[in-house]
Order: structure tokens, then sequence, then C-alpha cells
């Protein structure tokens, strides 16, 4: 029985992009890896639509959001956390480990967070000097929306720090980072771009190179001013994972061929294919339909139906392998991710195997 992987992450990979990662290794000092992390740092700021300083670092998205936090601000420092998920409040969380003092403003799951709520706490401490936020809650389904919650912080700091974790977004959904003016975004490579785990990107912009000079939490592995400097020798600070690299080269290929524009109208369709099936088995989102996620679904598992059951049976009957919920919304939530290498049918998939188990667990 063929799997079909529907969790928001590590996505599906293209074949050829699995068998490029089989490549043999290269001289990750020398001239072929250096050509190599030119074209793809090139590639990667067209599709993430910036300008501004782009870093691929070997770590997991926890990784890079620990350099967005690292890089930037010192011990003491008070910053305001957006949070409406897990992740969200992992960002915090990070913040906090390095001595930060975090401020959290957290919405109700499943909802957005509001931009004038975020706007009223920042003029209630002139203090801050961070925002951190998440623009796509995967562990919700809910895409904040990210560009009104910028302005508004814009409106009333213009000079504050803007601190995103993109992981399950960039590259998939709309966020041109020059124009929303944001100063640090991350990603990583297991999510929209198509290749397996193991690659982080941050983008750093002026701002936040300002921030870096002042910035007092200890840094080492995830020093950006390190990515800089080897990157201009056409090296990563630490030994990278060549392999993946091979892989982003040709998912890079195959992205750019599509169009950043093309990218963002197939996770849009594929997204409704999973909304619309879901209502046509009579189930219901969790998140609110006005900021539902574009690259994973969070459907509320229906009363009198086990929620964690209904995901082994998925996996074990039909091969599609869906994501539970989190912490409090175990066993109460199941998620579909539609993200990266992901087409309608892959979706359709889903929703039919979906009708064929929910009858058989009582709904």
């Amino acid at each position: 029985m063929s799997v079909n992987l529907r969790i928001p992450g590590p996505t599906p990979c293209p074949e050829d992009v699995l068998e490029a990662c089989g490549r043999q290794m290269i001289n990750h000092r020398g001239p072929e890896f250096a050509e190599m992390i030119a074209r793809q740092t090139s590639k990667l700021q067209k599709l993430c639509q910036t300008k501004h300083d782009f870093y691929i670092m070997t770590t997991s998205g926890t990784g890079v959001m620990e350099a967005a936090i690292v890089n930037t601000l010192s011990p003491g420092d008070k910053v305001l956390n957006v949070s409406v998920g897990v992740f969200g409040d992992r960002f915090g969380q990070i913040a906090e480990a390095y001595g930060a003092k975090v401020t959290s403003l957290k919405g109700e799951w499943g909802k957005g967070a509001d931009p004038e709520e975020v706007a009223r706490a920042l003029e209630a401490d002139r203090e801050l000097k961070a925002v951190l936020v998440t623009h796509n809650e995967t562990s919700t389904g809910v895409t904040n929306k990210l560009g009104e919650i910028a302005k508004a912080i814009r409106r009333v700091r213009p000079d504050i720090l803007i601190l995103v974790d993109a992981i399950s977004s960039l590259g998939a959904i709309a966020l041109p980072i020059d124009e929303w003016d944001l100063d640090v975004v991350v990603t990583a490579s297991q999510k929209g771009w198509m290749v397996p785990p193991a690659l982080g990107f941050v983008v750093f912009g002026p701002r936040a190179w300002q921030a870096y000079e002042k910035a007092a939490m200890p840094r080492f592995y995830f020093d950006v001013g390190k990515a800089k400097d080897y990157l201009q020798r056409g090296q990563t600070a630490w030994t990278p994972a060549v392999s993946v690299f091979f892989g982003l080269e040709l998912a890079l290929d195959k992205l750019e061929a599509e169009g950043i524009e093309n990218i963002f109208a197939r996770h849009h369709r594929v997204a409704e294919v999973a909304r619309q099936g879901v209502k046509s088995l009579g189930l219901e989102l969790f998140s609110d339909e006005s900021v539902a996620s574009d690259t994973v679904s969070a459907v509320k598992v229906p009363e009198g139906v086990d929620g964690v059951k209904l995901v082994k049976v998925m996996r074990e009957e039909h091969g599609v392998v869906l994501a539970g919920g989190q912490t409090t919304l175990a066993g109460k939530i199941f998620r579909i991710g539609h993200l990266g290498w992901v087409f309608e049918a892959d979706v359709q998939a889903v929703i039919d195997a979906l009708r064929v188990a929910l009858p058989k667990l009582g709904y």
C-alpha cells in the first residue's frame, strides 16, 4: 500500500529530488560548493520576494527561530510574543530561555491575531524592543494576517524589530518580506521547499544588522555574522548537510520554473479541495475560515469519534498519514498537511479515505 504523507512536515519530496540527495559528497570548502550556494541563495531571495541578506544553515526550523532571537536581542530585553498556537508559544519560550522578558499576547486558538491588539500592546509598553510573530500556525491551521499586523506595528513603533516564524508559509503563501518591512524571517527546507529536513533559511534585514551589533545573547553555531563572513567565501560557517543542498538545487529549479504566483495559486487550490471536502463530509474546520491556512487544515474530530483511533485507522487501513492535535488539542482535531510537492488529487484521496473510515468509527 502506497503512503500518502499528509502531515505539515516533513512533506513528500519528488523522486528526482531524493535521487539528487544521493550524489557523492563534494568538498564543502571547494569551488563546486561555492558556485552551488551562490546560485541557491540568489534563487531563494527571488522566491522569497526579498533583497535582504539570505543565509542557509544546517538546522531545523526551531534552530533558525533561535537564530532570529540570539542575533538581535540581549538578556533583559523586553519583547512582545504574538501567539495563536503551539509554535507561537515556542517562539516566546526560546526568547525566555535566553533571558528576554517576554510579554505574551495570546489569541484564541483557531483565530488569527488582532493587529489592533498588537498595536495597543506596543503603545502600553514603549520599552518593547521586538515583536515575535508566527505567520502560519500549523498547530491550529491559521494564517495570521501578517501584512496587517506589520502595518499596525509600524504605525505605532516604526523602528521596532519584527521577527517572523514563516517556517510553514514562506515559499507557499504570499509573504512579500521587503514590502511588509520585516526584519528577520525564517523558514525550513522540509516544508514548502520539497526537500528533506536539515536546512534552515534566515532572511536578515538592515534593521536586524543594527540590532546584531548590540545583541548580547550567547551565540556560536547560530551566529549570523559568521554565516555572512563565510558566505562571502562561498561556504557555510559549519559543515553543511551537503546531500540536502544537492536536492535543494533541483527543487529550486522546479519551483523557479513553476513561478512564485503559480505556486501560491496551486497551494490555494489544493487547500480549497481540503476545505470543501471536509465540509462535504459534514465536518467542521477548527480554524476560522477567514484565516484558514493554505498549507494545513485543522479539522474538528466529530463527537463520538476517537480522534487518536481515526489517525491510526487512516494510516493503517488507507495509507493516509495525518497529524493529530497537539497539547490541549490532542484527540480533538486532526490536521491535513498540503504544502510543498502537493496536488489536488493528493488531498482528494484524503477526503475519499475519510469518507470510508469515519462511519467505521461511529460517525
